[in-house]
């Protein structure tokens, strides 16, 4: 399931900046009419993403995938990508963004114990990024790789430099990353992260997903127990056009893991969030961008380790509080 580490940054530094400048100079009207051939040649260079959204899609839709299917699920993720720098650089009067359960998040928010918003690589997160410029009241501190797509990044970066001060990058050691996460929930923001991914050495373990098993990371649900916090599953679906749907769904208002029935307690979360995710994709079906074999065999080459690795960040956070 590492392998979307190792794959590189869609298309060259030239290519981003030149889509990014387009993008702001001639509007977002005139910038999606490029993006089916952007799509289009996503598809024809990309094989694995390719052979990967057809793998994807083929569990999700009703019958084998169409030879257009592909090329949907490859436009959805250029339309939201295109739709990162409108969000960012806020220029929200383009986009028609609906919240739905904004009022049990605030409920939450309300006990003062800060709250772990869980997604996934699934519609745009950026959505809810959005959302903290809208409401100030709503402070958010983003888990964010910025080195996986580092051209990228940086494009979005220039953007908003206030949201991108508020990133955490969970590529520095584990102490770092779970002091900056702890003291961010001890300001009551809101820390969201992706709980989808395990990055290479993270303990992982196995949920039913789409009709197979597939590895989910333990460390964020280990951190939020360690950590005592409400957690909340967040998804910014697009809906077509200008439309976003920004869902919050309680989760817990604290999890429990008892070191005796630590493995079975996991396995129940984790199995809990797999399925919530897979709603959502069944309702949205292009919307997941999991460009690569989620349902990677155990036995394969780079698959991460399984629950009894090592403890990761919310090791740290408990050495550390």
């Amino acid at each position: 399931m590492t392998g979307w580490i190792e794959r590189p940054e869609i298309g060259g530094a030239w290519a981003l900046r030149l889509m990014h400048r387009f993008a702001l100079l001639c509007g977002r009207r005139a910038a999606r009419l490029a993006l089916w051939p952007v799509a289009l040649y996503y598809l024809a260079r990309r094989g694995p993403e390719r052979r990967a959204s057809r793998a994807y899609l083929a569990r999700v839709l009703d019958g084998p995938p169409r030879i257009w299917h592909p090329a949907l699920h490859a436009w959805h993720f250029a339309a939201v990508t295109l739709d990162r720098i409108y969000l960012l650089a806020e220029r929200f009067k383009r986009f028609d963004i609906q919240c739905e359960g904004l009022q049990a998040l605030r409920e939450w928010m309300a006990l003062d114990r800060g709250v772990l918003l869980l997604g996934a690589h699934v519609g745009s997160f950026d959505a809810l990024r959005a959302l903290s410029m809208q409401q100030p009241d709503i402070p958010v501190r983003a888990v964010i790789d910025t080195a996986q797509s580092p051209v990228l990044s940086a494009l979005l970066a220039e953007l908003n430099p206030q949201l991108a001060r508020a990133i955490i990058d969970p590529r520095k050691d584990g102490v770092s990353t779970a002091l900056a996460i702890k003291e961010a929930l001890d300001q009551k923001s809101l820390v969201t992260m992706m709980a989808d991914r395990a990055r290479p050495g993270d303990a992982t373990i196995d949920a039913e997903f789409l009709g197979s098993p597939a590895p989910f990371p333990t460390a964020p649900w280990l951190l939020a127990a360690a950590l005592e916090v409400p957690v909340v599953l967040c998804f910014g679906l697009y809906r077509g056009g200008n439309r976003y749907h920004l869902r919050f769904e309680p989760f817990a208002e604290r999890l429990e893991i008892p070191r005796a029935r630590r493995e079975a307690c996991l396995a129940a979360i984790v199995q809990r969030y797999a399925d919530r995710v897979a709603h959502q994709v069944r309702g949205a079906p292009y919307n997941w961008f999991n460009f690569y074999d989620f349902w990677l065999p155990q036995d394969s080459p780079g698959t991460p380790a399984r629950s009894g690795a090592r403890p990761g960040v919310a090791g740290d956070v408990r050495r550390s509080a």
